[in-house]
């Protein structure tokens, strides 16, 4: 064997040139399909991936129904293919996430004990928006939200709030299919799309009386750079009779966590005009 050779079969991987070393196929077709997902804001079929990926349907095959399998992608009723939330999930046990969310953690625990509120983190999921964070209200009179709880996106405060701050695109599809599948009538479905656009412009949502009768929802986004949420911060504000922090001044804390995770993700969350808060909650 020349030394020549040994030289080339000794080569670490690293080393080899990107284009030819140790390539895997199937892997690299199934990481194309994925990322040319992600940058779609409508579902698309199999036939349009191949077109997209120059490649042929059977070369794609395969490889979508494993993703599929997998739970990395949804088919829908007209079979079209679209990301899931694995990718999220998976994305949430990477440190600088991980990160994220246990910085949240501490931080809306001591605004819970400060307002005697509950306060929670969602993010979307799909149609519905999923609570992944929840700091307990410590006050002897309460209510509980469950980790994991699914709720409506046009239907919650948090959902709204989600969609408000989305790209233009995506936010204007999704609105749009949300509207349609929606059994509400039409005048129902178009107050939403009414409130979200309000809520881009005011910041944040406020709503009394959606859920439980006595409740003020107060939610304010989680930017990043691009100011796009990744994630709501919602106080639903329980009146009693005894509240040591008004709703009002409750809300201005709630906002200052807002941007402290804001800024933790690399973006900036605007303050804003609090005088819708005190003529909706009725403070």
């Amino acid at each position: 064997m020349s030394s020549s050779e040994t030289k080339k079969r000794g080569r670490l991987p690293g080393k080899e040139p990107a284009s030819t070393a140790y390539r895997a196929p199937a892997l690299e077709k199934g990481l194309d399909i994925l990322e040319l997902l992600a940058g779609q804001t409508d579902g698309i079929t199999l036939s349009q991936i191949a077109q997209k990926l120059s490649r042929s349907v059977q070369e794609v095959y395969r490889v979508v129904l494993s993703l599929e399998r997998r739970g990395y992608v949804t088919r829908g009723g007209d079979d079209t293919f679209r990301l899931s939330m694995k990718l999220f999930d998976l994305a949430s046990n990477n440190l600088p996430v991980k990160r994220l969310l246990q910085y949240a953690h501490p931080m809306l625990e001591n605004l819970a004990m400060s307002v005697e509120q509950i306060v929670i983190v969602s993010v979307v999921d799909g149609w519905s928006t999923r609570v992944v964070v929840v700091a307990e209200n410590p006050a002897p009179i309460g209510f509980r939200v469950r980790l994991g709880t699914h709720r409506p996106l046009l239907k919650s405060a948090s959902g709204r709030t989600l969609l408000a701050f989305q790209p233009d695109a995506y936010r204007q599809r999704l609105t749009a299919e949300l509207s349609e599948a929606s059994t509400e009538n039409r005048k129902d479905s178009d107050r939403y799309i009414a409130a979200i656009e309000k809520i881009r412009q005011r910041g944040y949502e406020i709503v009394s009386n959606e859920t439980l009768r006595g409740i003020t929802d107060v939610s304010f986004p989680v930017l990043d750079a691009n100011d796009v949420a990744h994630a709501a911060l919602t106080m639903p504000y329980l009146v009693w009779v005894e509240n040591a922090v008004n709703v009002v001044d409750a809300a201005q804390q709630l906002y200052e966590c807002a941007s402290a995770l804001s800024k933790e993700i690399g973006g900036h969350l605007p303050r804003p005009d609090f005088s819708d808060i005190r003529s909706v909650a009725g403070k």
